[in-house]
């Protein structure tokens, strides 16, 4: 393998709520040697713990950043080594006029001030309403991006890119540097998260995406799957560490 693989661990969110180091060595033992962790403020200890057992680190993490008491999250991705929290969803309604996401850009720039202070990058994780809204027939993911200061980054799901009728590969040229993290998933492409399946047996362009974007992680996701969860994790694994080698 020539590129680190990660994991959302919101993917196996069941088997973590069950058995938070268990789940965290069955990723490991399937190769995956990154994660991606989400809701880790309240859970740091066991993380900080069940991590390194499993021979595992945590590049990035999901935690909601605007609007939120940040100490807390900041101690808590930093006693995990987590280098780029991400906060995973900024609400529908901000995402409409240029001036509403010009603010959101703002308010992620003065969070990732903050985040400096701790060592600690900061970005933004879309879904699919972000690409669906056009400002002067632009995406408004892409205004946003053009607006974002320096230094904040993208997680770009690529999945909800096209579910939101936009060419992921396309986009993620467009934005270049900016995209530090993909979330890697497959399906159909519809708004039904139990039809995705493990990356490489859907519908998605997965090679030409990661040609797009080589300097970014790739993170592999299911919202939610039909069948067995860890049986489409390591699906996902061998696709993706064969087309990275």
């Amino acid at each position: 393998m020539t590129s680190p693989i990660s994991v959302q661990l919101y993917t196996v969110r069941e088997a973590i709520a069950a058995d938070l180091p268990g789940t965290l060595q069955r990723l490991a033992d399937i190769g995956y040697t990154q994660v991606e962790p989400w809701g880790f403020v309240e859970r740091v200890e066991e993380y900080a713990t069940a991590l390194p057992a499993a021979g595992l680190t945590a590049p990035s993490a999901h935690a909601k950043l605007v609007g939120q008491d940040l100490e807390p999250i900041f101690a808590a991705a930093t006693r995990l080594g987590v280098g780029t929290v991400i906060d995973p969803h900024v609400d529908e309604t901000r995402w409409v006029t240029r001036e509403d996401v010009e603010e959101i850009a703002a308010e992620l720039g003065r969070i990732s001030d903050a985040a400096a202070e701790h060592g600690l990058s900061v970005g933004y994780h879309n879904h699919a309403f972000e690409l669906e809204n056009l400002i002067d027939g632009t995406p408004a993911l892409e205004v946003f991006a053009a607006a974002l200061p320096k230094g904040v980054v993208l997680e770009v799901d690529t999945y909800w890119v096209e579910v939101g009728g936009v060419g992921a590969a396309e986009l993620l040229a467009r934005l270049g540097d900016q995209v530090q993290f993909l979330h890697v998933k497959d399906g159909p492409k519809t708004m039904d998260d139990t039809e995705q399946v493990a990356v490489g047996k859907g519908t998605m362009p997965v090679r030409d995406i990661l040609r797009a974007a080589p300097q970014a992680l790739a993170v592999v996701e299911l919202d939610d799957h039909a069948g067995d969860v860890f049986t489409a994790l390591r699906d996902s694994f061998t696709y993706l560490d064969g087309v990275r080698a």
